[in-house]
């Protein structure tokens, strides 16, 4: 069977190391919360191998990769409809999934963060997450408050998941090798339904916080709530890096009481 070209401009970083490969599927562990798994750019079914020997749950796979479709409909030919040329970026989830489902991936690199703010989207329907990001997008989603990498990803899942810095991978197991370090990360849904406070006023708190860092919360948020309508709080003399989610859903009502 022919190989599949990986295309740079869909971000392609095929793994070759079948170790990896099982080590990723084998972080799946909410095993009772789904019967489903959707792969997300198998490629050439390096993971999907590992996928489609575990029984306890139906294994989709989509590729927007028509090249990988055709290889994968060769390779797996009782796949079926089960296997979707189709952009996960577009997908209805609720066409296809009936129940919960898991998602898992060697996740191309240049749409990453986007994958993560579909999950989000679809949160309730998504109680685990495993997948392969660049190192430095792990690091972020996985980020203590107080260090560098925390920000808004790691507040916005970190609100709804537990998130897990797994491993760190080497470039050399890629074909072709990316220019940096990636990591296995996963993402698991907590018991949070709904926030505990006005969930758009919470959104645009924390990307305001964020998108002025370096000053602080009295500073950045003054566009949302104006200084003269702010208390005498030290939350507003703090900047965003030092608020953890609990931190941003009181300050989230503080402003909602205030305004």
């Amino acid at each position: 069977m022919s190989v599949v070209k990986a295309k740079k401009h869909l971000g392609q970083h095929f793994l070759t190391d079948k170790n990896i490969a099982e080590k990723i599927v084998g972080s799946l562990i909410h095993h009772d919360k789904y019967n489903k798994v959707l792969e997300v750019g198998p490629g050439m079914g390096v993971l999907s191998d590992f996928l489609l020997q575990k029984k306890e749950f139906e294994t989709y796979l989509i590729d927007i990769d028509t090249e990988s479709f055709l290889f994968l409909q060769k390779k797996y030919p009782d796949l079926g409809d089960r296997l979707l040329n189709e952009d996960f970026l577009k997908l209805n989830f609720e066409d296809i999934f009936q129940a919960s489902f898991a998602i898992i991936g060697n996740f191309p690199y240049n749409i990453s963060s986007q994958i993560l703010f579909k999950v989000l989207d679809n949160r309730n329907h998504v109680p685990e997450v495993v997948g392969m990001f660049q190192k430095e997008v792990a690091e972020r989603c996985t980020a203590k408050p107080g260090t560098k990498e925390y920000g808004i990803l790691s507040v916005f899942l970190q609100a709804y998941y537990k998130c897990e810095y797994l491993f760190t991978v080497k470039a050399g197991v890629f074909n072709p090798p990316p220019k940096v370090l990636s990591a296995v990360i996963r993402l698991s849904r907590n018991e949070v339904k709904d926030l505990s406070c006005d969930e758009k006023l919470f959104w645009q708190v924390v990307k305001a916080g964020f998108n002025q860092r370096r000053k602080t919360l009295s500073n950045a948020l003054s566009g949302i709530i104006p200084k003269e309508k702010q208390d005498d709080n030290k939350i507003w003399t703090l900047r965003a890096e030092r608020l953890s989610v609990q931190n941003f859903l009181d300050l989230t009502n503080l402003i909602a009481q205030s305004v």
